[in-house]
């Protein structure tokens, strides 16, 4: 079923570790908390330098969504996130330390238990009129910048402003109407099979 999800309606909740606040977009199932979820998508702002939370089992994808990014240090290696290169993809179970680059940081976050489903992220430029279909059994689409956005199929229309997600129906067509704006897509697929499991170990942007 297709679902609005109002950022304005949404309250933040501390981190796992405590370090700091996040605001969750969606996760199923719904009730699910930090130990249990199948997926959660959210929202966090990240005001100091410091380490991330650890999820064993999980995978995740950070997006720069606004301020100047940061250097995550990543077990052994370096990844600049940037608006440039505003995209990291990494295990949960992975020792994560965040260093700001001038001041604080806005940030997507999709998480997957690998056990039960993979998802794949995607990004795309909006100006004027576009077309859209949610490919995966879940999708969700986040709008990360521009004021404002307007979907449409044959049976619905939907508005959103900044920060709004959508989940949306798979297969349906949708016209985006946006004088410019840049969308996140969150596609998440559970594993039907043993073969699925072997190839579903990629991102998209």
């Amino acid at each position: 079923m297709t679902m609005l999800i109002p950022y304005a309606g949404l309250s933040p909740v501390s981190w796992k570790n405590g370090g700091g606040s996040t605001t969750q977009i969606a996760v199923f199932p719904p009730d699910a908390g930090f130990e249990d979820f199948d997926w959660r998508v959210s929202l966090a702002t990240i005001a100091e330098d410091g380490a991330f939370s650890e999820f064993p089992g999980i995978e995740r994808t950070l997006a720069l969504v606004d301020g100047h990014g940061m250097t995550l240090e990543i077990d052994e290696r370096s990844v600049l996130l940037t608006r440039a290169d505003p995209v990291a993809a990494f295990d949960g179970e992975s020792r994560v330390v965040a260093k700001l680059n001038r001041g604080p940081s806005t940030d997507f976050n999709v998480m997957t238990r690998i056990e039960r489903c993979y998802h794949r992220f995607g990004r795309r430029v909006l100006s004027g009129e576009s077309r859209f279909i949610a490919r995966a059994p879940v999708t969700v689409l986040f709008l990360a910048e521009g004021d404002s956005l307007e979907l449409c199929s044959d049976h619905q229309r939907i508005n959103m402003v900044r920060y709004d997600a959508v989940l949306l129906d798979q297969g349906t067509t949708w016209t985006l109407q946006a004088g410019q704006g840049v969308i996140f897509i969150a596609d998440i697929h559970y594993y039907d099979s043993e073969e699925d499991l072997e190839e579903g170990d990629g991102h998209y942007e």
